[in-house]
């Protein structure tokens, strides 16, 4: 008789943990994941599937920095915020020689516009 009721207290323990492991579970599977109110770091990258870093954000003493660049890895987008005033650059993803790219420049100090082409050349121009 003892062994009787203590084989149906056990299946009977059981059952409710079982059955709080399956509310457990469904619950956590449910519930929205929690969602940090605010992402502090100096630098932030976001990569492709292979690894290669596609966009970066990098925080200066005097400078924020925005670069985006293309699936080789050559840049595309670049997006200044200073103290000496703000810049964007577009590129063709070729570089030059002189380690500057062919593309477009805007500068906000001095107000000017820089046109590179791939052989180098370049235009300035101001207001």
């Amino acid at each position: 008789m003892k062994n009787g009721r203590l084989f149906i207290g056990i299946s009977v323990l059981n059952g409710v943990l079982l059955g709080a492991l399956v509310v457990n579970t469904v619950r956590g599977a449910t519930a929205q994941p929690a969602v940090a109110p605010v992402l502090r770091a100096r630098t932030l990258e976001i990569v492709d599937d292979s690894g290669r870093v596609r966009a970066a954000i990098h925080v200066y003493d005097r400078a924020v920095v925005l670069n985006m660049g293309d699936p080789r890895g050559a840049p595309g987008v670049k997006l200044v915020a200073s103290s000496n005033g703000a810049g964007l650059g577009l590129s063709s993803g070729e570089r030059l020689p002189n380690g500057r790219s062919a593309g477009i420049e805007l500068h906000a100090d001095g107000a000017k516009i820089i046109v590179r082409d791939t052989a180098g050349r370049e235009r300035v121009f101001t207001p």
